[in-house]
């Protein structure tokens, strides 16, 4: 994984614990979005640690640039920021993950294992913020998607990651297995022909496919 912050007191001690987490190798670290997008081009990581704040690009400016550059690479974004606008940017540019900075070092650790397990990582608080940016918004064209239906248990499968649930809370709470929530979101993200599971969320209650509080 890749560490990428302008605080460098902050980066030198994340990296530092992260680095003898079990199951986590820390490849570099880097002061600002420029840098940090070069290095993840080279370094090809799983995660990337993402400051929102940074100067010379900014931590979405970023998280756009490594996707393009290495679009197998996971984004969480860690940031002392928890306003809805970051919120919704970040995840609108690819990020499968947002925390804050006062998360605890094993609550970092614990959202690297479950990003790079294909996972998202955003608190159920966050979400229902995300949720409430989503109902403001206009509804979108999908033209190219004509007639697209989602099955009741994809849906259901949807609403639980709407709450920010991950796999294996929904396996539960749907008396399914874990592997079977893989696959009705791998279905869901095919269907509608996008790349994260909220952005999944995010189409759904623009379409009013999902009826949330």
């Amino acid at each position: 994984m890749l560490v990428v912050d302008d605080q460098e007191l902050f980066r030198r001690g994340l990296t530092m614990l992260l680095g003898v987490e079990s199951g986590i190798e820390v490849v570099g670290e880097a002061g600002d979005g420029v840098e940090g997008t070069a290095l993840a081009e080279t370094a090809a990581p799983d995660v990337v640690l993402l400051d929102i704040r940074m100067p010379k690009r900014s931590g979405i400016e970023a998280c756009v640039a490594i996707k393009e550059t290495v679009p197998s690479a996971k984004i969480i974004m860690l940031t002392v920021s928890d306003e809805e606008a970051d919120l919704y940017e970040a995840v609108k540019s690819g990020a499968s993950g947002y925390l804050l900075k006062d998360s605890s070092i094993d609550e970092v650790a614990q959202a690297v294992r479950v990003v790079a397990d294909g996972q998202s990582l955003i608190s159920p608080s966050m979400a229902v913020k995300l949720i409430d940016e989503f109902k403001q918004m206009t509804r979108p064209a999908r033209d190219n998607v004509p007639g697209l239906r989602l099955t009741e248990r994809e849906l259901e499968v949807l609403s639980q990651v709407a709450k920010g649930l991950n796999n294996r809370d929904i396996a539960k709470f749907l008396y399914i297995s874990e592997n079977t929530v893989k696959n009705h979101i791998r279905n869901i993200l095919e269907k509608l022909q996008l790349h994260s599971r909220m952005e999944a969320v995010m189409y759904a209650v623009r379409e009013k496919l999902l009826e949330l509080p």
